[in-house]
């Protein structure tokens, strides 16, 4: 059972876990044939950054929520640094340019997935730290959206109907 008080914080964990499982759907795909035409290497990337970018995201969003101490810190409140914004772009960038990479040529260097999911990965707790925790249910509505987006291109990956269109619902009941 969980308290209602605790709601917002299980929707961040269901988040995440629904992004996970787009990025290990995506992975799967990349595993069984790394070289791919771009209509399926296209939405296994796409799958890929936004569903890593949900799991971590969710994972921040879930700790903020908790309000826990980490190093003498009290996790909740926002994380602002210098740059921060800058490094946010540069490692979308890097994340995006990595998969059109690997989408121009395919077969090449696989190794250059695994930069793309942690480039997905950090720019997910580098989205969501400089967030406080007031902010927090537009934060997890957004990653709710986010873990449809992942989805529906999960379901691109796979050609698999339901999982698109259910994706999709989920993604633009989120982002509305």
């Amino acid at each position: 059972l969980v308290a209602m008080t605790a709601m917002p914080e299980m929707v961040a964990l269901f988040n995440g876990f629904g992004g996970v499982a787009s990025l290990l759907v995506a992975w799967a795909e990349f595993q069984s044939k790394p070289a791919m035409a771009a209509s399926q290497g296209v939405p296994v990337l796409l799958a890929t950054l936004i569903g890593g970018l949900t799991f971590t995201g969710s994972l921040v969003a879930f700790l903020k929520l908790r309000d826990l101490t980490v190093a003498g810190r009290r996790f909740g409140k926002a994380l602002l640094f210098p740059g921060q914004q800058a490094l946010n772009g540069l490692m979308l960038t890097a994340g995006v340019g990595a998969s059109v990479w690997i989408n121009l040529y395919p077969g090449v260097w696989p190794e250059l997935y695994l930069f793309v999911v942690g480039a997905a990965f950090l720019v997910g707790v580098l989205a969501v730290v400089p967030i406080g925790g007031a902010d927090m249910p537009v934060v997890i509505s957004l990653l709710n959206s986010y873990s449809g987006l992942a989805a529906c291109a999960a379901g691109f990956a796979v050609q698999n109907n339901i999982l698109i269109v259910a994706g999709a619902l989920v993604g633009a009941s989120g982002i509305i």
